[in-house]
């Protein structure tokens, strides 16, 4: 056991010493010992005494027990927790007119849920946790049932005793068309705060919080970062783990407002079409709503150039897009599905975004990612809520080796 932890402790240094921008000899300066010490720590040949951890996590700031902290490992997601409310309809009504209802049904909803069972459907081995709140109702309960079903951890889930479980009435026309249209009531999301999130206690590798524009507290200025949604974020990357964010496609468009303070701390920004352009203030499509790809290489640019670390991807019906930090752009058509195999559209942002999650964490390249994501949209589109219809990555897998892509 002492030999595991003086692993991990020396591989936690070298990080962190490398991440500051010293070197061994700069370290040791500001220890007050040789830089052959420093050297042995890093190589796990020797242990620093108490005092020397306690200056280590002075300068580094960070805790003392994230320094002997075992390796990282899973996916954390905070934000969003909603129960969603769906109700197929025959067809959108013009204002004041009345239109037909032909199916009803609750599922959980947001990003925790969708994206947290969605991954876990996809890969029971991977360590999952979960950070929101919810109401002290029977919505709120079922949602962590939900979640401790599938083995995830639900320790970060604060119960509210003063609002409700947050939750979207969503109207989907019939048949899978792509239409839909979300009423929300934000609840108890409205009081998930930083202080819900432990970032001293955070064991997992990479952490992922959406939505950005529907979290209140997170959305706040912040006079320093921009936003407090940025603030964590840089909180989270000075632990060493790596973040992610998703945003929502709300109707005031306050993408650039809320989203571009938080890109500098954020190591893989996933998005969709609408949001993506919208930080940007560029168009994703022209006058007949045909996607303009050479627009969303150009939002994508500009996104990257407000300091997102590894990738930005961005997901539309038709296809998906990275653009990393090397400057490498690729696109991956969406998968050619037969008219009848869609049976709802709700979740499949989310699902998109378990599958990016999956594929980053497992350390796949931008076009398996993409791949990888298009097939676990398209296993979400077999269901009319959002996480019913995914599936395992064996079977993703299969599903897009032998499924033709759309031509964009």
């Amino acid at each position: 056991m002492e030999n595991k932890r003086s692993i991990n402790l020396a591989a936690n240094i070298a990080e962190l010493r490398k991440k500051s921008g010293m070197t061994q000899e700069q370290l040791a300066e500001r220890l007050y010992v040789s830089n052959k010490t420093v050297s042995k720590w890093e190589r796990g040949a020797g242990y620093p005494e108490i005092p020397h951890l306690v200056r280590l996590s002075e300068i580094f700031g960070v805790p003392v027990d994230s320094l002997i902290a075992s390796e990282r490992r899973g996916i954390t997601i905070a934000g969003n927790i909603i129960t969603d409310n769906i109700k197929i309809i025959e067809d959108f009504p013009e204002k004041g007119m009345l239109v037909n209802i032909t199916s009803m049904s609750h599922a959980v909803g947001g990003a925790v849920p969708n994206t947290l069972i969605d991954i876990a459907e996809i890969d029971r081995s991977t360590p999952l946790c979960a950070i929101g709140r919810v109401g002290n109702d029977q919505n709120g309960k079922d949602t962590i049932l939900e979640l401790q079903k599938r083995g995830i951890d639900v320790s970060g889930v604060i119960i509210s005793q003063t609002a409700p479980t947050s939750f979207t009435d969503v109207m989907s026309m019939s048949g899978g068309a792509k239409e839909r249209t979300f009423f929300h009531h934000r609840g108890a999301n409205a009081e998930f705060c930083p202080e819900d999130i432990r970032i001293s206690s955070l064991r997992c590798k990479m952490f992922h919080i959406g939505y950005i524009l529907l979290l209140d507290k997170f959305d706040e200025k912040d006079d320093e970062y921009g936003t407090v949604m940025a603030k964590t974020l840089k909180a989270v990357q000075d632990a060493g783990i790596r973040t992610s964010i998703d945003v929502v496609s709300d109707s005031k468009g306050q993408f650039a407002e809320k989203v571009i303070p938080s890109l500098r701390y954020t190591d893989n920004a996933i998005m969709n079409e609408i949001e993506g352009c919208g930080v940007a203030g560029i168009e994703a499509r022209d006058k007949n709503g045909k996607l303009i790809i050479e627009n969303v290489h150009k939002a994508m640019q500009v996104i990257m150039d407000h300091g997102v670390g590894e990738r930005i991807i961005i997901h539309c019906p038709e296809a998906g897009f990275v653009l990393n930090k090397n400057g490498d752009f690729c696109v991956v058509p969406s998968l050619e599905l037969p008219k009848d195999f869609i049976k709802g559209t709700v979740g499949a942002g989310d699902a998109f975004c378990a599958g990016c999650l999956w594929g980053i964490y497992n350390g796949l390249s931008d076009k398996e990612i993409l791949e990888f994501a298009s097939g676990a949209a398209a296993c979400n589109l077999t269901a009319a809520d959002s996480v019913s219809g995914m599936k395992s990555a064996e079977y993703i897998k299969q599903m897009i080796s032998t499924t033709k892509r759309k031509e964009i």
